[in-house]
């Protein structure tokens, strides 16, 4: 693939960002229905259902701006491109989860030690409608982050299912308050309740691998072999001595060394690393850049490895 094929590529994000936008009008629709329903219908885990709602759309907008930022290109202030903006973006979705379950946790346990009045049953049509609305937006998100390989995209759709969750928790709360009547109302609360610590739960599934990324940690093991023996398919490469990969935003960075003839000249060993790195961003779009370190080969060990790969391969 040439460089001016590359180039008329969408970024992947882009699709991040039609989706994202998708669930911020959605769940925008679902936490005003849920907030009116939940204050009419004397139900509070219908509104801490409509507060978790809003959580969605504050963090999807968050994620939104944070899709926008990290499609930018390098520049001269960031030459590894502004993909680590996303990975930010991810945990500020999971403490803006972690805040909405400490709001909800308070208010429930206040609800629960004043008596109020049993839910309205016309709640119950509105947490069918948000159900199965929020699991279905769950399943397009999560979709699209496994295409473009977005941690923040996969913990936007969490965040959805995990709506869904709270939801089906305060139907069942709803339902036990309703059929058991008089002093069975906090069913409702303690629907709450669970939809925090669901909530809770969730925020540290979406964080940590945010952190891992920010931490440069090898989050993908299976995209470094596979870089490496990429690498090992370029002629005049005799081994790649070290391999690191960087997850930034929905793009990788790639660091390595290889072995090349020690007796190559300056100009060869140059040619054989573009070589590399064109090999391998062919092969891997997801390859933001590759930097090669070229190294003398060191041809004793070399002619050893190779000697024990083939008594390897005839032992088999």
């Amino acid at each position: 693939m040439n460089k001016e094929a590359q180039d008329h590529i969408p970024h992947p994000t882009q699709k991040g960002l039609k989706t994202t936008l998708v669930g911020i009008i959605i769940s925008a629709i679902l936490a005003i229905v849920k907030a009116l329903g939940g204050i009419f219908g004397n139900s509070y885990a219908l509104i801490a259902d409509a507060i978790e709602s809003a959580g969605d759309v504050l963090s999807s907008i968050m994620l939104w701006i944070g899709l926008k930022w990290s499609a930018r290109p390098p520049d001269k202030n960031h030459p590894y491109g502004h993909g680590k903006a996303e990975a930010l973006i991810a945990v500020g979705i999971a403490i803006a989860l972690a805040i909405a379950s400490f709001i909800i946790t308070r208010d429930s346990i206040y609800h629960i030690m004043e008596p109020h009045k049993t839910p309205a049953p016309y709640t119950l049509i509105i947490l069918v409608s948000v159900i199965t609305t929020k699991e279905l937006l769950y399943r397009y998100v999560l979709k699209t982050g496994i295409e473009i390989n977005s941690g923040a995209v996969k913990a936007d759709a969490f965040h959805h299912r995990s709506d869904a969750i709270t939801s089906a928790a305060a139907f069942i709360g709803i339902t036990i308050a309703i059929i058991g009547g008089e002093g069975y109302e906090v069913a409702d609360d303690y629907a709450a309740l669970f939809a925090a610590a669901v909530i809770l739960i969730n925020a540290y599934i979406i964080i940590r691998p945010a952190i891992g990324e920010l931490l440069d940690e090898s989050v993908v093991p299976e995209l470094n072999t596979q870089v490496k023996e990429l690498a090992e398919q370029v002629e005049a490469v005799h081994k790649v001595e070290k391999c690191h990969t960087r997850k930034m935003g929905v793009m990788h960075v790639v660091d390595m060394h290889i072995w090349v003839d020690s007796h190559m000249s300056v100009a060869e060993g140059h040619e054989i690393a573009h070589n590399v790195k064109n090999h391998i961003r062919n092969h891997l779009p997801e390859i933001l850049d590759v930097l090669v370190h070229v190294e003398p080969a060191n041809m004793e060990e070399h002619d050893q490895t190779k000697s024990d790969s083939k008594i390897h391969k005839s032992l088999q």
